[in-house]
């Protein structure tokens, strides 16, 4: 194996590690965590005064499940400006409701709500649990704790063939409302509603260690217990939940480590609720990373205009995958803009800016690709069918930044199990991470 596909090989697997320790935003957003700590990187509060060094290594959590890493540059922020790369945590699936637990024929279900748009079908006859956050009583007050379950805990089994026999002419389609509770296990044939929310609350408690009476509330998503992996007659793709968009996040912190103090300030955003639509105060609509930038500003020492020439010289990526051509499809994709996976990093247009990007923050990245040996594609979507969004118009209309919508091929979007290249990991890495050195502004 040459050194550059070994290369791509450990990046990829330390990918599925990232993803595989990430079952929700939460989880992710501590992870990311874990390796910025273990980079000399440190944690500022919101609520406290922030003192910032020359070069030096911070970041911020919001609500548990956004997180801003940077690192100060060498040269004055006015002068340099910023290079931004953003993502987001979260991906679509199903959430529990507060009042989740039901009991009825024997059965203990949980109801959920469908969070974003995922494909329904793919959660049916997978091995689900519950992983997200839960708040509970304390000698202080509250405290938040990450929970986690292992081992399979749910299923949502498919109706038989011979009770729905055209599913395979007219596709599975679920009721969101009566045909998506999750079965937990077996109840008492005259269970109530409370007792089947005990059992639940009890099962929660003992993933905790904590007493049942102490849990307040949570937030919890079912996820797939099935670990990430990878296939193909030479192992070249990987297959794993969340990819969308938890392998950008993982580029982009991967480049911003392995970047070092730069001339410009170097920043990773990654944002909860982009899959609802980001308004909310951990979302790219929010405030988050424009209270980050004031107050880095401000310890800077940067003056109104001085703020305004800093964001001129800047630029921002917005990282979210890509879909990449399906030949089995093919009248689902624009006939000059098949993605192949494995063939590098898209550049994403749209002309009702859907997108973020121009022709000049396009030939900006390509010149990106260029410099990191990094092969590129474009992509842009079939003009009768919707297109979806990102981060990406949302930030560059908030901050005025140039920007550019970036991304790796990915089969089977929204899917329970996507579908990625090994190669295009590693280049999108390397693609950011060239943005990050990258000592010359756009504009």
């Amino acid at each position: 194996m040459s050194s550059t596909l070994q290369q791509a090989r450990t990046a990829a697997e330390e990918l599925i590690a990232f993803i595989d320790a990430s079952p929700s935003p939460w989880h992710a957003v501590a992870s990311c965590e874990e390796r910025l700590r273990a980079n000399g990187f440190s944690r500022l509060i919101e609520a406290d005064r922030w003192q910032l060094a020359a070069g030096g290594r911070y970041y911020v959590v919001r609500g548990g499940a956004s997180i801003i890493a940077f690192v100060l540059g060498s040269q004055p922020l006015a002068e340099a400006g910023l290079r931004i790369v953003g993502a987001h945590t979260d991906s679509p699936g199903l959430r529990l409701k507060p009042n989740a637990a039901q009991a009825s024929d024997g059965l203990l279900r949980l109801a959920v709500e469908v969070y974003g748009g995922p494909i329904l079908a793919t959660f049916t006859d997978r091995d689900l649990s519950l992983a997200g956050r839960v708040v509970l009583r304390s000698g202080s007050g509250v405290e938040t704790r990450l929970l986690r379950c292992e081992r399979p805990l749910l299923r949502l089994p498919n109706l038989a063939i011979h009770m729905n026999r055209e599913v395979n002419e007219k596709g599975l389609k679920l009721d969101k409302q009566s045909e998506l509770p999750l079965i937990l296990g077996m109840a008492g044939a005259a269970a109530s509603a409370e007792e089947a929310g005990a059992q639940l609350r009890s099962l929660l408690a003992g993933a905790l260690h904590a007493e049942a009476s102490d849990l307040l509330s949570w937030e919890l998503a079912a996820y797939d217990v099935q670990k990430g992996a990878f296939w193909g007659a030479e192992e070249e793709f990987i297959a794993a939940s969340r990819l969308d968009n938890l392998a950008s996040c993982h580029a982009a912190l991967a480049a911003l480590l392995a970047t070092g103090v730069a001339e410009g300030t170097t920043i990773a955003a990654f944002f909860d609720h982009e899959e609802v639509g980001s308004e909310s105060a951990t979302g790219a609509g929010g405030s988050f990373i424009a209270d980050v930038l004031a107050r880095i500003a401000d310890q800077c020492g940067l003056d109104s205009e001085d703020r305004r020439r800093c964001l001129a010289r800047s630029f921002f990526i917005s990282a979210d995958m890509a879909h990449a051509y399906q030949p089995n499809f093919p009248a689902a994709y624009e006939p000059g803009h098949k993605l192949l996976v494995n063939g590098g990093p898209a550049i994403k247009s749209n002309a009702n800016q859907r997108y973020s990007t121009n022709a000049e923050t396009a030939a900006h990245f390509m010149c990106l690709c260029e410099q990191a040996g990094v092969p590129c594609q474009q992509y842009s979507h079939r003009s009768n069918l919707g297109c979806g969004s990102t981060i990406g118009p949302l930030l560059a209309a908030q901050l005025g930044i140039a920007s550019v919508d970036v991304g790796s091929p990915l089969w089977a979007m929204h899917s329970l199990r996507e579908s990625a290249g090994v190669l295009d990991h590693a280049w999108m890495i390397a693609a950011l991470a060239a943005h990050f050195s990258s000592p010359s502004p756009l504009r």
